[in-house]
């Protein structure tokens, strides 16, 4: 009841539609609202659209609307219209385990931040030393790159492995190869739910006003072929073949009990990204790596309190030089590390760029990810008892393309 995250569902032939989980199933939020049960108002929320933009474009009122009515109807001791209503409880209230999920919205718009501290830290002294590991910009603001939205894919979507161009060390010319050196990226994304005009900016506190919630997110990253490609505008292919989230978004209320302060910063940060309240989150994220056919093993143990620069902080960058946002833009924090090696949220950091292997729990090892591998991230927050989970946002590899075209 303290969660109510929202997503969108089907079962057997039917259109995907929106709903909420409570428990082991899905509330059915297009039935509700043709039954007259969540007011005049949620005829125009799009509960019936394969995605929650609509509902996010409603705004603030809407949802804290909605939040309240679902409190009210699934209470044991609340309203008496769906309890005593057997025909409509059997349509509206759908046991997960017969449902297939889709993406919660129409994914309009996807940055990627890097946002961790000590992942920067850790990948820069990989790759050019401790001494130069963080660039000059890096501490007065969010660093991003403009993903690709065609290629992000709720949980459970296989991943095929890419294909890019790898120049190895020593060698004069690069060649055309499988990645090598896949790995996984453990974020948190933010969703932007109403969006701004062209040439219009945003506090801090008016952006936190933008997020509807958050989703667990994968950014798969092809290592050697960004190494080679990287330079000078940074990630392309390396990063556009795939980006898992979770099917749930859990919104900003469920996620108030959670709230915690920003880091210590030893750089002021300018004053339009200075924040007037604590928009970070206190959540424990794990990714757990489990071989084909073999058993999971916890691979990263991290927490959201370690990213430097917090949800708002990047919408707020986003939209500093007029850049519209649009509901449905999804921002990435980038890999959440902390201070310990469990913590560091990808296998770059984790091997040391492939250096020291990560043991597996029942035998074996790995640098990198390979065929067969399924990754699975968790996140959930815990207060006075109360715990406010995300799901699981997972993926398998799959084996590379043979060859390049369609007929070669």
């Amino acid at each position: 009841m303290a969660n109510l995250p929202y997503g969108v569902f089907s079962r057997g032939g039917d259109t995907p539609r929106c709903g909420v989980a409570i428990g082991d199933h899905v509330v059915d939020l297009a039935a509700l609202a043709a039954s007259g049960l969540l007011g005049e108002a949620a005829r125009g929320w799009g509960l019936d659209e394969p995605g929650i933009n609509s509902f996010m474009a409603a705004g603030p009122e809407a949802w804290a609307a909605l939040r309240a009515r679902l409190t009210d109807l699934l209470a044991e001791d609340g309203s008496a219209d769906l309890r005593d209503n057997a025909e409509l409880r059997a349509r509206a209230l759908v046991p997960m385990t017969g449902v297939s999920m889709h993406l919660p919205f129409r994914v309009t718009g996807y940055t990627d931040f890097y946002a961790g501290r000590q992942h920067a830290f850790n990948s820069g002294s990989i790759l050019r030393g401790p001494q130069n590991a963080l660039t000059p910009n890096w501490p007065h603001m969010p660093i991003g790159y403009n993903g690709r939205v065609s290629t992000v894919v709720v949980s459970g979507t296989p991943v095929r492995r890419p294909l890019g161009q790898v120049r190895s060390e020593g060698t004069e010319m690069p060649e055309l190869t499988a990645c090598r050196r896949l790995d996984i990226e453990v974020e948190f994304g933010a969703v932007v739910a109403t969006p701004t005009e062209m040439g219009e900016t945003l506090s801090v506190a008016e952006a936190w006003e933008h997020l509807f919630g958050f989703v667990l997110l994968n950014d798969w990253s092809a290592r050697d072929i960004q190494r080679w490609e990287g330079q000078p505008l940074g990630p392309f292919q390396s990063k556009a073949f795939a980006t898992s989230i979770s099917p749930w978004i859990v919104t900003r209320a469920a996620l108030e009990p959670f709230r915690c302060g920003p880091p210590e910063r030893d750089t002021p940060l300018l004053p339009y990204l200075q924040e007037p309240e604590d928009y970070f989150f206190d959540l424990t994220l794990e990714a757990h790596l489990t071989p084909e056919g073999g058993t999971p093993s916890r691979i990263v143990r991290t927490n959201t309190k370690h990213l430097y620069y917090c949800a708002p902080q990047l919408l707020t960058h986003h939209a500093l030089c007029g850049c519209r946002m649009q509901t449905g833009d999804l921002l990435g924090s980038g890999t959440i590390s902390g201070p310990e090696r469990e913590a560091f949220g990808c296998l770059m950091e984790q091997t040391w760029g492939g250096r020291d292997p990560v043991d597996l729990s029942a035998g074996g090892s790995r640098v990198f990810l390979e065929d067969g591998d399924s990754v699975t991230l968790t996140g959930w927050g815990e207060v006075n008892g109360q715990r406010i989970g995300f799901g699981r946002c997972e993926g398998t590899i799959l084996p590379a393309p043979q060859k390049v075209g369609r007929t070669g």
